[in-house]
């Protein structure tokens, strides 16, 4: 059977000859007895069992994990440690339990996330950030497993794992080991693991930021919304580490979230995109950006909406306050660009300045003359009579003070279309 598609029910079904691995001495009498208790029996009596004995089987489990190396048996107990904090995420924290002898509990999971098949590195992968995610912090006063060891053996730290782990979702990312499933597993854990410092500056290095960017794109589909939905978390939870904040500016990120959110009807996908572009408006150029890329009408827009999300709410008029603060902030050209590139042309103070005209001619050389041509395509689309009368007036103004104005405007066939509108 192809390993690709394997279910965790399919590999459960299996009969697991637990008596010739004692028989061999890869388990001892006592992890015999307590499969024999555990395996095949109703989730009710496998519950009971976990609440009186977790630490016990967890144990046996990654024992098994350890010096096991038949496939269909290390796939058969990853599939009952899947099994096992599918029913109760809470008993991650079993693996950090005092009583557990084997303090490397980490290392089998690690080490299978490279060696396995899919449904081997799959389940690795969901189970070691389920542990790592529940480990007890310092600051509990207590030393969580993996952190520190008199024993003379090398035990996997927790920065280990983090680290390895962060090598092997990027992997996924670039090269995925399943065609549909290797990405949105590697998002799914990064979204749960991006919360750690350590997570955060490994993924950052190992130039993990560039390889989410392309997932951030308007989705249609349950599954292509939820891998966008936790792509945008990953993207938030970044947007609070400075180094990240760097890579974001200099990629496509601002355009793709502000794409999203426009289109996007999922409420918790607009939540998460709207809280990322609140964290990241205060930040270098992002403000600026925003209001070129026409984010404050996109969010008067997403206020008339009927939201229920209280968070999203206020996240809405924090961006927008903000985004009015960078307006202000802007010079007089940007924000006279800012009229003509969002259409909203009036006649504010500045197109009638022969100051401004003066101090600001040469600017419309920007972009090909970029502002001309907005100018002029208003123009041709336009049925506000006074954002015509507008823009005829600056095209007049662009013509007596630039040098070579006329032969511009001559040159981009401005000429014919005002003669049209005076007709």
């Amino acid at each position: 059977m192809d390993h690709a598609e394997l279910t965790t029910e399919q590999v459960l079904k299996r009969d697991i000859p637990w008596e010739t691995y004692m028989t061999t001495k890869l388990i001892t009498g006592t992890c015999l007895q307590l499969l024999r208790r555990y395996d095949k029996r109703s989730e009710s009596h496998r519950s009971q069992l976990l609440d009186d004995d977790g630490p016990a089987y967890v144990q046996v489990f990654v024992g098994i994990l350890r010096d096991i190396f038949k496939e269909e048996t290390v796939e058969y107990v990853l599939a009952l440690i899947d099994e096992m904090l599918a029913a109760n995420p809470k008993r991650a924290r079993l693996f950090h339990d005092g009583t557990i002898v084997d303090k490397d509990i980490y290392e089998p999971f690690l080490r299978l996330l490279w060696k396995g098949n899919w449904f081997i590195q799959e389940k690795s992968c969901k189970i070691l950030a389920l542990i790592v995610s529940a480990r007890p912090k310092p600051q509990d006063g207590t030393v969580a497993n993996g952190e520190a060891s008199n024993s003379k053996r090398k035990i996997t730290t927790i920065d280990d794992v983090l680290k390895g782990l962060v090598e092997w979702l990027c992997a996924q990312l670039k090269k995925p080991s399943h065609p549909s499933r290797g990405i949105p597993t590697a998002v799914n854990c990064l979204a749960t693991l991006l919360k750690e410092p350590v997570v955060r500056s490994s993924f950052v290095q190992l130039d993990g930021v560039k390889l989410l960017v392309p997932l951030i794109s308007p989705a249609s589909t349950q599954q292509s919304i939820q891998l966008l939905y936790e792509t945008c978390l990953c993207i938030w939870l970044l947007s609070y580490y400075e180094p990240a904040i760097e890579y974001l500016a200099t990629s496509r990120t601002l355009p793709r979230l502000i794409e999203v959110v426009k289109s996007s009807t999922k409420e918790k996908v607009v939540r998460v995109v709207v809280l990322t572009l609140r964290n990241l408006l205060s930040k270098g150029t992002f403000g600026a950006q925003m209001v070129d890329l026409g984010l404050p009408q996109i969010v008067q827009s997403l206020k008339a909406q009927a939201w229920s999300d209280e968070d999203l709410l206020e996240g809405l008029n924090q961006l927008e306050e903000g985004l009015k603060d960078n307006i202000k902030k802007l010079s007089s050209f940007d924000k006279y660009k800012q009229e003509v590139l969002l259409g909203h042309l009036d006649w504010s103070p500045m197109h009638k300045d022969p100051i401004f005209w003066r101090e600001n001619v040469t600017n419309f050389e920007e972009n090909d003359f970029q502002i001309l041509r907005v100018l002029i395509t208003i123009l041709d689309t336009s049925t506000d009579p006074r954002a015509l009368a507008v823009a005829c007036f600056d095209i007049s103004q662009f013509v007596q003070q630039h040098p070579a104005g006329r032969i511009i405007v001559t040159d981009l066939k401005a000429k014919e279309r005002v003669m049209k509108l005076m007709n």
